[in-house]
């Protein structure tokens, strides 16, 4: 999802273009007092009941059985947002089925030597009227209100400033897109694109989540189809917009949403990312409209932390789950989850099941799986992130240029898929002061040149040494930092394998056109205005909910799945 999302040593990787950016700690460099680990993502859990799956091992016979009315296959945003939705609905007999340890998926949050900080993404966009089901939610925890008839965000979720900052050249500028001592060519390229994004805005508009836009068009509209048809760089060489500056920008922009460069996402991704939300600022030109964010110090777990929380006080989440079959049958459906704390297998049988599930694992479980399921699987691909939290003692000293920012972002790093660090104290009132900070450091690794292979990446993840991890974070560190060795105390890593869903081309096509329109059984009912319940894939029984039918993994793509496949099997 967005880090809003690969190491293994130095000399085994050296060529990777993913990694060829991270170097070992120099010479004469101690991090032997740098204790920490791995942490999260229990993919061992899932791997080895892949393995004994495709192996054609029988699964153990259920040590015992249960009957709920719904049960939700899952425990990420969507998966919480269904639950959310079944509650309001006052639906009282529910499991809730993860395997991880916590919910919350992309989005949890942790604590590093006292400090919280995300272990994903970190951050949501204040939500445009495309997404009330969104702005419905804040209103709900208390982040918006209204106030002299007009909502307000308060302030203590909004992202304080300085917002974002560059290291480049050897010194810091104010914001992310290069404008520091660049060519008057490289600005007339900026605002051609702007003017371009302004007139896709105009022409065909773009909203998030994407499904609505689906809605209104009966699918993805001819002009976004166009775009989808063909990789973002190929669009932008047919426009003319070579800039080197501008083309690392938009791969920056591209590999903190999808995980991936403009050599792999399609020109309507490319594009999408600035037409759903406010455009494209260049200078020169009129800026009368900012992304305000919200943010918290542990992320986006904040939010899913908040969702959970009535999940686990009804008694509905069952954390250590595998899901290892779901089937229907003549009564209902049966799902099959092996309980790691017990080393048993367990059976469920439900009227309806929330599949909230990545769609490769659901194409696993799912048996005699759906077409539109199949067509979802063969359509996508997943990016591999890292999340490294490096605990510091003292702030570090810095570059000339920008003081220290919420959003820290290295130039040359990018092309090695490292999106910068998060300043996950930046929130604190008392940020500047002498404290200790905990500084969240990401890396996408989807790649950002044409035919670059996420499956060799992820294999590199997984078999990394937490050492190396480590040594080549703070390496990367070091470039700006150069007492980062000194000041760092504990440092943990973050490994999805599958993160998010990168937006190739075909795949919004593909998407659009799968899933039947069925009907909430109850309308939706946010802020007080009735809404039209959104299609989302269902058999009637099993009703899918994840990002990936988005092919876009935020958190507005997920929470609005969740919220209808909820209703509908209420």
């Amino acid at each position: 999802m967005q880090r809003r999302s690969v190491l293994k040593g130095a000399a085994a990787l050296a060529g990777s273009s993913a990694l060829a950016g991270c170097k070992p700690a120099p010479p004469g460099t101690s991090t032997a007092h740098i204790q920490g680990g791995f942490v999260g993502q229990a993919w061992e859990r899932g791997h080895a009941m892949r393995d004994r799956l495709a192996q054609g091992l029988p699964l153990p016979a259920p040590s015992r059985t249960h009957r709920v009315q719904v049960l939700i296959a899952g425990g990420g945003i969507a998966a919480l947002s269904a639950a959310r939705a079944l509650r309001l609905a006052g639906a009282s007999d529910v499991a809730l089925l993860e395997l991880e340890d916590q919910a919350g998926g992309n989005s949890r949050g942790g604590t590093v030597q006292g400090l919280r900080c995300p272990l994903g993404a970190h951050y949501l966009p204040v939500p445009g009227d495309s997404a009330p089901e969104v702005q419905d939610l804040l209103e709900e925890l208390g982040v918006r209100q209204r106030v002299a008839g007009r909502w307000q965000y308060k302030d203590e979720y909004l992202c304080f400033s300085p917002q974002e900052r560059l290291f480049i050249h050897g010194e810091w500028q104010e914001g992310l897109l290069p404008t520091q001592d660049v060519a008057a060519s490289t600005i007339a390229q900026y605002q051609r694109f702007a003017q371009l994004v302004d007139s896709a805005m105009r022409a065909q508009p773009s909203s998030m989540p994407v499904m609505r836009s689906w809605q209104s068009q009966g699918g993805l509209a001819p002009a976004h189809q166009a775009l989808d048809a063909i990789r973002f760089d190929t669009w932008l060489a047919q426009q003319q917009l070579d800039d080197p500056h501008l083309r690392w920008y938009l791969d920056y922009a591209c590999q903190d949403d999808f995980g991936a460069g403009c050599a792999q996402v399609s020109a309507w991704a490319g594009l999408h990312y600035f037409a759903s939300r406010h455009g494209f600022q260049a200078p020169g030109m009129p800026d009368d409209a900012h992304d305000s964010v919200l943010t918290w110090p542990q992320g986006n777990g904040w939010l899913s932390e908040q969702l959970a929380a009535p999940v686990q006080a009804a008694g509905w989440l069952h954390s250590g789950h595998t899901v290892m079959r779901i089937a229907e049958t003549r009564q209902g459906v049966e799902i099959d989850s092996f309980n790691h704390a017990s080393q048993s297998m367990e059976r469920w049988q439900a009227a309806h099941c929330i599949v909230a599930l990545p769609t490769f694992i659901a194409a696993h479980v799912v048996q005699d799986p759906p077409d539109f399921l199949r067509a979802a699987v063969q359509a996508l691909d997943w990016a591999p992130w890292q999340v490294t939290n490096v605990h510091i003692r003292a702030p570090l000293r810095d570059r000339p240029g920008a003081e220290l920012a919420w959003d820290n972002v290295l130039y040359d790093d990018v092309a090695h898929g490292g999106l910068g660090y998060v300043n996950a104290g930046h929130q604190r009132l008392n940020a500047m002061q002498q404290l200790p900070s905990v500084l969240t450091c990401y890396r996408a690794l989807g790649g950002n040149q044409p035919g670059a292979s996420a499956r060799s990446a992820r294999q590199q993840l997984l078999s990394q040494t937490w050492e190396a991890a480590r040594d080549q974070t703070l390496a990367t560190l070091a470039r700006a930092h150069a007492d980062i060795y000194e000041k760092t105390t504990h440092v943990e890593v973050m490994r999805y394998g599958h993160a998010m869903a990168i937006p190739r081309p075909g795949t919004q096509t593909v998407l659009s056109r799968i899933g039947q329109p069925t009907s909430a059984k109850r309308p939706a009912l946010i802020n007080g205005e009735r809404l039209q319940a959104l299609p989302t894939p269902s058999t009637g029984r099993l009703h899918f909910a994840h990002s990936d039918w988005s092919g876009y993994s935020v958190f507005e793509e997920a929470f609005t799945r969740g919220l209808y496949a909820g209703m509908n099997a209420g």
